[in-house]
């Protein structure tokens, strides 16, 4: 099965605005709500209607493809709880083979999610009481078993918790792991007894610190400070926990050394990639910064000629933040020299939703990161936003996460329409030839002002100025229809929130069939 293949003809139906639009296949509606769900309310859809959604088009579609597109979501897409769902509708609807157990131990990729995939089966099962657990998948369990033996004690211990529903003990007892030596079957004797040790975390840590009584904040804050310069040096300290704690780092005054320390850990390629956060994970850390105001500090002379001037610790780690961004940007490609490339991302008011229940970050912020990450790679683009109107907006080239906050800061320029149209209508009246149009957008397009759309001028575009340019919408929300027809007149659909979506739009950009890197996982 391949994505972008083609969208069945008289498809036509409306979108949520009313306007007219195309239905996707089963397997690329499945794909693009999967990829950009994070089991929250969106701006059309209810949590429980994209839950739904979900299942009819797994019943709908190949058991494999199934498969493949929740080990790359977990994967590729660094997402964690929607592949749990994907799993538990495959063990439901597929019987026969090892598949399900197969994907489940490649899916599997923290200890916690053990007990998460088994939360996960009772809840879309609905499996109460002392029998909740009771009638597991076979190959769900067999697979679950496998998983078992990729973790150690440490990592057992570090999702080991007892105010969870299912825990660890149960899964262990459930699942019936065979220990791969007799290290690990102690490891297992200990999840069986309660007897796990707990592990040196920063969570476990800053937890027992909380607890003290201190006689006044100067105090405390001196022993949050220790212990926090303590966890750095400890290299306990991860990746997430450091983008999600910086402002703590601060508030603590930790020292100029271990901010030393924090800035070379984020800005670390090898660390980037490692980390496997989405972008725009960068962008809220750097806002969390914004808010701060710092007193100003002597620093070294090298310091200052480093960075041209003289920076408190709060602008060192937004300088590792920008780094960190880059090092995310560096490995896309598909853009000669001379390519040019225009960038139009969609502000309306259907884009100006959280993308987590807890998340500052909205839709519409993921697109700008995406689009500010594609034009530092780019020799020849333009940039803009549209909502009512549509505005071209000059930006500076390295400064990714600084270009966001400028966009954001502008985004009620151009009102909260979805008139993605204006986008082409300007290049047609500037008679100005682009090899790539790039829309970032719910896909909720529409003319709120006439009977012009984006479809016949697109088709103009191609005939009267640019008949090689492609047209590519990265769908930030995963509705079940497109704007215009996948795959005729060189329109593309891309979707997701990691910037792994630039491999998809590389190997379109080399003839492959669209996401042809889910088809080539192995299971």
């Amino acid at each position: 099965m391949k994505f972008n293949t083609s969208v069945a003809k008289n498809n036509e139906i409306r979108n949520y605005e009313g306007a007219r639009a195309y239905k996707l296949d089963p397997a690329t509606e499945l794909y693009t709500a999967v990829v950009t769900w994070s089991l929250n309310d969106s701006f059309y859809e209810k949590n429980d209607q994209r839950l739904a959604r979900i299942r009819s088009l797994v019943e709908q579609a190949e058991p494999m493809f199934v498969a493949k597109l929740a080990v790359y979501a977990r994967h590729f897409m660094y997402m964690r709880s929607v592949p749990l769902v994907l799993l538990t509708e495959l063990a439901r609807i597929h019987r026969g083979d090892d598949l399900v157990a197969k994907t489940t131990a490649k899916v599997i990729a923290r200890a916690d999610e053990i007990t998460e995939l088994l939360a996960c089966y009772q809840l879309l099962n609905e499996r109460k009481g002392a029998k909740k657990l009771n009638g597991l998948s076979k190959q769900l369990q067999k697979g679950l078993a496998s998983a078992f033996n990729n973790f150690d004690a440490y990592q057992f211990g570090k999702y080991n918790s007892d105010n969870s529903d299912v825990k660890l003990r149960d899964a262990l007892f459930l699942v019936h792991p065979k220990a791969k030596n007799a290290e690990q079957q102690v490891v297992f004797n200990k999840i069986a007894t309660n007897q796990l040790d707990t592990p040196y975390t920063w969570e476990t840590e800053l937890s027992a610190l909380g607890q003290v009584i201190f006689a006044n904040e100067t105090e405390r804050t001196a022993a949050f400070r220790a212990k926090w310069e303590e966890l750095i040096d400890s290299g306990r300290l991860g990746y997430m926990a450091l983008l999600r704690n910086l402002r703590n780092l601060l508030e603590v005054n930790i020292s100029p050394v271990h901010i030393g320390k924090v800035c070379e850990i984020l800005s670390s390629q090898k660390e980037v990639a490692k980390a496997k956060q989405f972008p725009f994970r960068y962008l809220s850390a750097y806002r969390e910064l914004l808010k701060m105001k710092m007193p100003e500090r002597k620093v070294s002379n090298k310091l200052m000629q480093l960075f041209g001037s003289e920076p408190d610790n709060r602008g060192r780690l937004v300088h590792a933040l920008e780094m960190a961004i880059l090092q995310s940007a560096e490995a896309i490609s598909g853009f000669g020299k001379d390519t040019s490339v225009l960038l139009a991302c969609d502000v309306s008011g259907s884009m100006q939703m959280p993308v987590s229940a807890k998340s500052s970050i909205m839709l519409y912020d993921v697109g700008l990161v995406l689009a500010m990450l594609l034009q530092n790679r780019c020799a020849h683009v333009e940039v803009g936003m549209f909502g009512d109107t549509w505005k071209r907006i000059r930006v500076s080239r390295n400064n990714i996460l600084a270009n966001v906050q400028a966009f954001y800061n502008r985004q009620g320029e151009v009102g909260y329409a979805t008139n993605g149209y204006l986008v082409i209508k300007d290049l047609l009246q500037r008679k100005v030839v682009m090899d790539k149009v790039m829309l970032f957008t719910d896909g909720q397009l529409w003319n709120n002002a006439g009977t012009e759309n984006i479809r016949t001028l697109w088709v103009r575009y191609k005939r009267e100025l640019a008949p090689n340019a492609r047209l590519y919408l990265f769908d930030l929300q995963g509705y079940k229809q497109a704007p215009l027809q996948i795959m005729m007149n060189d329109v593309y659909l891309i979707a997701g929130w990691s910037d792994k979506i630039f491999g998809v739009l590389d190997a379109l950009e080399n003839g492959a069939a669209g996401l042809d890197s889910i088809n080539h996982i192995s299971i």
